[in-house]
């Protein structure tokens, strides 16, 4: 989205698991950014250190205090909710990931009629322009039905999901059949 220069490299469990990886991050987990001397291996950190430093001031994480602040609500939803709701959901169904499908069901249910409600009337989650808290809580949401879950229901949500797709230098993750469809 900053249309910054990177290599992108495939981290699959073999490497996840290599010493050298494990020095990037003990926890062999991805994502990890390498930008000159840093290493950061947090999802949300990685975006608040890439527009801090070659964005600084842009509506993807503004400087003022409320401004800020909503955009660090939902990084923190995208950390909490997300995460442990539509992103588990998915791990399980895709992945067979050792998580509890039905909790992750029950956090899905209470987060996205808030979402929704949220986005009734307003384009984006925090501010009027996308920011940092879109594209965290973008990712798992769009691929809710990959972990079983619908979003019909949701049409606020399908139209921030439509919106940000159609942000210049957005691209997707790659799509997997929805449960039982393979």
């Amino acid at each position: 989205m900053l249309a910054l220069p990177y290599e992108f490299i495939e981290a699959g469990a073999e490497v996840r698991q290599s010493e050298h990886f494990r020095r990037l991050n003990p926890f062999g987990q991805i994502p990890v950014l390498v930008d000159d001397d840093q290493v950061l291996a947090d999802s949300n950190a990685i975006l608040v250190y890439l527009v801090k430093r070659y964005a600084p001031g842009s509506h993807w994480l503004p400087e003022s205090p409320i401004a800020a602040a909503q955009v660090q609500e939902w990084l923190s939803k995208a950390a909490g909710e997300v995460r442990y709701g539509l992103a588990s959901s998915r791990l399980i169904a895709q992945f067979s990931a050792p998580e509890d499908y039905q909790s992750a069901l029950a956090v899905a249910a209470r987060f996205l009629p808030h979402m929704e409600q949220h986005l009734a009337n307003r384009a984006f989650l925090a501010t009027d322009e996308a920011t940092i808290g879109d594209l965290a809580c973008y990712s798992y949401v769009a691929v809710a039905p990959e972990g079983g879950i619908s979003l019909a229901p949701y049409p606020a949500i399908q139209r921030w999901v439509a919106r940000i797709a159609a942000l210049p230098g957005f691209f997707a993750m790659p799509t997997l059949p929805e449960p039982g469809k393979r």
